[in-house]
């Protein structure tokens, strides 16, 4: 379960119902009622937030956001999006994670899930993560 207030718009979330899932993406919020759509492949779907899943921080996850992986002589890894950056520490250990922008360092954010990264992205870059690539 993840908690309302962490949610922003354009997250990317996985939705549950009758027991099939969704990954999709936040495209409205009701704070009243507490509910999160989220549009995925098929259609916009309202969740409570009990039926709503992060996506894991891996690898592939980065990949689908167009993330560009840099394997470091000391086996640190560096994943690279614009001018975004984030070192992990061991290969494919993502227990702790540096990111910066520019200036902006926050050092193991406790980011576990691709909604938590969007939103220190955004905080940091003013830009919503998205898996558009950066030309």
């Amino acid at each position: 379960m993840i908690k309302f207030n962490e949610i922003k718009m354009g997250d990317f979330l996985v939705g549950e119902y009758e027991g099939k899932r969704w990954e999709g993406e936040v495209v409205n919020l009701n704070g009243d009622e507490k509910q999160v759509c989220l549009a995925t492949e098929v259609q916009e779907f309202w969740f409570e937030t009990d039926d709503l899943y992060p996506i894991p921080l891996n690898d592939a996850t980065l990949k689908q956001l167009n993330f560009v992986r840099e394997d470091l002589p000391d086996g640190t890894v560096k994943y690279k999006k614009g001018s975004f950056r984030m070192l992990i520490k061991q290969a494919d250990d993502f227990s702790h994670i540096d990111i910066w922008y520019r200036d902006d360092k926050r050092l193991n954010p406790q980011i576990q899930y691709i909604h938590q990264l969007q939103n220190h992205h955004l905080q940091m870059t003013k830009v919503h993560l998205t898996s558009e690539p950066i030309v």
